[in-house]
């Protein structure tokens, strides 16, 4: 409670918020020293900018200290200077190159305020506003092309990913954030993916933070962070129409239409708007559901009933921005999206069927202060099961129903629906300045959150009404200049959450400055939180039960309350400028990996629930006789592994990439905490790892003045997958899962095991031509020969997607 007191305190020296300003002037030119009229001057962590008059020369005011400085100009690569501002103000004169950015790029995610990319702290891969103008499918195909990042496309509308190990089919440890919101799932934790309400035009820059960043960010920012970076409409005005028309390789046909209005209408006001709605059908397959009939007693496979391949999202935003004065900013922001489309879990796909997110967001930002509150609902009221309902339905035909009749309310009875009407509260301060002459900078805030989970007894214990869990975080970052180009900083974290108590999270690092880039050792922790439905869940009848006041089993074995995991990470990496057209990012890490959030496991019949008998929790206890399936903590595990990447400027049009990711793990196999399935041997299907060992991409940009296009490769090495009822593996003679021999290409337990993942070379084409500044024609090849490759379990094989792109803007 010390470190929250002093954080209030820091909150009231705001005194320097009224500074006098000073001028920052100079002059924008390109190459053949040729001013450029109308070129951007901005400093993103207050929002003010201006533009060059017709001799290129502009005039800044601003307050004495530390900012970063952005110069910009369509079809030239942008430049960043960071500059220490004094009382009589400075001359910044800048040369332009039309090439592609080689440069320095300003981001937030590693310190939660604007910073150069070669002098942040952690560990950040960007997607650049050039590169998501430049493609014409889903911007999220661009991390595929990434170092350190396991990418995936699940289905056609659900493009996702996972960093340094340990994905499943139900992922929680990456956080995603959206405009300083976390946009997660408020029950089951998943990031929104799909539901988010963001159209592709209104992004500014997406930016993804490789491994822990929790001591900013909080729990679940643990094995890695996606933070979207929304247009400013004070300085992307205009409108913009854009459409999609495309198909893949089922012959299934793609169309996305999207909108976006932006204008400044005063010094003061400023607005923009936007609307999207897409649709398309699934790549045709119909996952294996296995089924013990009554009729033979033989379990076999039978496809997914009743499946429907249709995908249908509607997204919109709206945002009112009001600055009383220059460098203050009141930003009022509504979002809503309503998504229907087929999503894979740990037991099968489930049927997202308009599931409705909202939100309510209000942003209150200074040159040093920042405030914002927002409040997030999520609702869904036919969202299934499908292997359940499957399974249902064919209860209800053996039992001599008629199709009519299993296929209808009898076919959820089962507890295969699920409802969702959730809501979350959020708010969050945070205060920075300097110190000592600007040599140390600091950051410090508050955050708050409120769950208020309900599934209307769906899918949660929640028949009472709401389930709520607040919990606050307090956080400071240190960053101290040494000279000499030497940088340390320090970070603490201290998070009070109502169920799992109280955690410190620490983060620590040296930074050496040289004239193009970084070098950086680094130290940090980060938690893995147990969600809502790790500690009140409440599916098919209470055999899955929340595990948020722990068990006792008929022998009096009390099994513990699941709380946070934790990973200690340590880090070297180096980003810069290794000639004048080669650009180098390197990382290597190591991490001691412990206390897992376990998938779902059975642990045996239970009497109690915390204090409460089992028969008094358990709906179907009258056919499971206590039998229960839930979460534990368990284990250590080290993991390790080294990213790096290199761009290539061959000319001022021409580029060229190429990077590479290397992950591996150990464990103590004497260590019998590590037997997470009981089997008396300690092996990697306690730790089901799920990442592979090596990764290699490759490609090749070019953008011109009117043409633009680009190829990238990816090799993705094989490796085995195992997540709950689900398996992708080889076959592994002496070896079961789930009580069943791992053999390829046939029957697990529950779930049908194609082999490995992995194990394919693909190739991506765009390319488009500019026909003047309004119009833009683009098109997007993903997997253009259409190689059949499976990147997650029950999901279709990835074919190719095939989207042509057409863009208006109207300035």
């Amino acid at each position: 409670m010390k470190l929250l007191q002093t954080l209030l305190v820091l909150f009231l020296g705001i005194t320097g918020l009224f500074a006098q300003e000073v001028a920052v002037t100079g002059t924008v030119t390109d190459a053949d020293g040729v001013p450029l009229e109308g070129a951007s001057v901005y400093v993103a962590e207050i929002s003010v900018g201006t533009t060059t008059n017709a001799s290129g020369n502009y005039e800044l005011l601003l307050k004495p200290g530390k900012h970063i400085v952005q110069f910009s100009y369509i079809g030239f690569a942008p430049v960043s200077r960071a500059i220490t501002l004094g009382e009589s103000g400075t001359t910044i004169n800048v040369t332009l190159q039309a090439s592609m950015s080689l440069d320095e790029v300003v981001i937030v995610s590693g310190s939660k305020k604007a910073e150069k990319i070669t002098s942040s702290p952690a560990t950040i891969v960007t997607i650049s506003p050039r590169q998501i103008n430049e493609y014409a499918g889903n911007p999220a195909e661009l991390l595929a092309r990434k170092k350190g990042i396991d990418y995936f496309r699940a289905g056609i509308a659900t493009p996702a990913f996972n960093i340094r190990g340990f994905n499943s089919n139900f992922n929680s440890k990456n956080l995603q954030v959206a405009d300083g919101r976390i946009s997660s799932l408020i029950a089951t934790g998943l990031p929104m993916g799909p539901l988010t309400t963001t159209v592709k035009e209104d992004i500014e820059q997406i930016e993804v933070v490789l491994g822990p960043n929790a001591t900013l960010y909080g729990p679940n920012a643990h094995n890695g962070l996606l933070n979207t970076i929304t247009k400013d409409p004070r300085r992307h005005e205009g409108i913009t129409v854009a459409t999609n028309l495309g198909v893949n390789s089922d012959g299934n046909g793609y169309y996305s239409g999207r909108l976006r209005v932006a204008k400044k209408l005063s010094d003061k006001w400023a607005f923009k708007a936007t609307g999207e709605y897409t649709k398309a059908t699934e790549f045709i397959y119909a996952d294996s559901v296995y089924i013990d009939r009554n009729l033979d007693g033989v379990t076999e496979g039978y496809p997914e009933y009743d499946l429907d391949n249709d995908v249908r999202f509607f997204k919109t935003e709206a945002s009112a921005y009001y600055s009383p004065t220059e460098g203050t900013d009141l930003i009022a922001t509504y979002g809503h999206s309503n998504s229907t489309y087929l999503s894979p879990t740990n037991v099968g796909r489930n049927q997202i069927i308009d599931w409705r997110i909202s939100f309510w967001q209000l942003r209150f930002k200074t040159r040093n202060f920042f405030a914002q509150a927002y409040y997030t609902t999520s609702k869904t009221d036919d969202t299934y099961s499908i292997d359940e309902r499957t399974k249902q339905y064919y209860r209800g035909i053996d039992a001599g129903l008629t199709e009519e009749e299993a296929s209808g309310e009898f076919s959820y009875a089962s507890a295969a629906r699920f409802i969702d009407d959730s809501k979350r509260w959020n708010a969050e301060m945070q205060y920075s300045n300097t110190l000592f002459d600007d040599k140390l900078e600091f950051v410090t805030g508050l955050q708050w959150q409120l769950d208020m989970a309900n599934s209307k007894g769906s899918y949660l214990l929640d028949e009472g009404g709401d389930i709520e869990v607040a919990q606050l975080g307090g956080y400071l970052h240190l960053d101290y200049d040494f000279g000499s180009g030497f940088r340390g900083i320090a970070a603490t974290r201290i998070d009070n959450h109502e169920i799992y108590g109280t955690n410190v999270i620490p983060k620590f690092g040296v930074l050496k400055e040289f004239e193009k880039g970084t070098l950086r050792f680094t130290y940090g922790q980060g938690i893995a939180a147990p969600t809502i439905i790790n500690m009140y869940g409440n599916l098919f009848s209470g055999l899955i039960l929340g595990n948020s006041d722990g068990f006792t089993l008929t022998d009096g074995t009390v099994v513990p309350a699941q709380g946070v995991e934790k990973v200690d990470t340590y880090e070297i990496g180096y980003r810069g400028s290794l000639s004048p057209k080669l650009y180098g990012d390197f990382n290597a890490y190591y991490n001691i990996n412990k206390d897992f959030l376990s998938p779902v496991t059975v642990i045996g019949v239970a009497t109690q629930r915390g204090d409460t008998p089992i028969e008094e929790v358990q709906s179907g206890y009258a056919f499971y006789s206590g039998l229960v399936a839930t979460y534990i903590n368990f284990g250590r595990v080290n993991t390790y592994g080294a990213d790096l990447s290199l761009t290539y400027s061959i000319s001022p049009k021409w580029s060229a990439t190429a990077n590479y990711s290397y992950f591996d793990y150990s464990f103590d196999e004497d260590d019998t905490d590590n037997d997470f399935n009981n089997d008396g041997e300690v092996n990697f299907l306690d730790f089901l790892i799920n990442s592979p060992t090596n990764k290699i991409g490759a490609g090749v940009n070019y953008s011109g003045d009117k043409f633009f296009g680009g190829v990238f490769s990816r090799w993705v090495e094989e490796y085995n997958y195992f997540s709950s009822y689900q398996i992708a593996s080889e076959t592994l003679p002496g070896y079961t899962y789930r009580g069943t021999p791992i053999v390829e290409d046939s029957k697990s337990t529950d779930s049908y095991n194609y082999g490995p993942l992995g194990g394919f070379v693909t190739f991506d084409l765009n390319f488009g031509y500019h026909f003047n500044k309004n119009f833009t024609l683009s098109f997007a090849a993903t997997n253009l020969f259409n190689t059949e490759m499976r990147e997650f379990t029950a999901a279709p094989p990835t074919g190719g997607l095939y989207v042509l792109e057409a863009k208006l803007n109207l300035d």
